[in-house]
C-alpha cells in the first residue's frame, strides 16, 4: 500500500505542472515575436492553457477533500472563509474566496461565481467577459479566467497552504 502524499507536496507537484505550461506558453509568444500564430501554435497555447486550468481545479479539489473533516457537513470554502473571518484573519479569507469563485468558473463557466467576480474589484483574479473569449488579433482562444500569468497560480498554491495551516493548527 502506497504512502499518501502530504498536501504540501501535492501543491509543489501541481505548481511544477503549471510552471511547465506557463513557460511553454512563454516561449510561444516569444517565437512568434509579435506575429500571427499559427494554428499549430494556437492549439498548443490552448492545451497549455488548459493544463493550467485542470491542475488548479484539482489542487483545489484535493485541498477540499483534505479539509472537509474539520467541519462536520456543508459547503468547505464558506465554513473556512467564516472561521478565518472569526480569528481576524479577513485577508485570507477574501483570497481563499476569490480563488473559490475562480475555481467554480473554471468548472461551471458563468453563473453566479462567474458574475461575482466580474463585480468584484480586486486584481487578484483576471476575469474575461464573456463577449471577449477570443483575441481578435490572434484568433486565440481565452478562458473566462485567465490562468496563464505567474501570480495565479502560485497565489493559489500560498493561499491553499495557508488556510491548511490555519486549519491544521486551530
Amino acid at each position: 500500500m502506497a504512502v499518501s502524499q502530504t498536501l504540501s507536496e501535492l501543491v509543489h507537484t501541481a505548481q511544477i505542472t503549471a510552471k511547465s505550461s506557463q513557460d511553454r506558453i512563454s516561449e510561444i509568444l516569444k517565437l512568434a515575436e509579435g506575429q500571427t500564430l499559427s494554428t499549430a501554435q494556437i492549439k498548443e497555447m490552448t492545451s497549455e492553457t488548459r493544463a493550467i486550468e485542470l491542475a488548479a481545479v484539482d489542487i483545489f479539489t484535493v485541498f477540499e477533500a483534505r479539509m472537509q473533516r474539520h467541519f462536520k457537513r456543508g459547503p468547505l470554502s464558506r465554513k473556512v472563509k467564516e472561521a478565518l473571518l472569526a480569528a481576524g484573519n479577513a485577508h485570507l479569507a477574501d483570497r481563499l474566496h476569490q480563488y473559490y469563485l475562480a475555481i467554480n468558473v473554471l468548472k461551471h463557466g458563468t453563473g453566479a461565481s462567474y458574475r461575482e467576480l466580474l463585480n468584484n474589484k480586486s486584481t487578484l483574479i483576471v476575469v474575461t467577459r464573456t463577449a471577449d473569449t477570443a483575441d481578435k488579433s490572434q484568433d486565440v482562444p481565452t478562458s473566462l479566467i485567465d490562468v496563464t500569468p505567474a501570480p495565479f497560480f502560485d497565489g493559489l498554491a500560498e493561499t491553499i497552504l495557508e488556510a491548511s495551516h490555519f486549519l491544521e493548527n486551530r
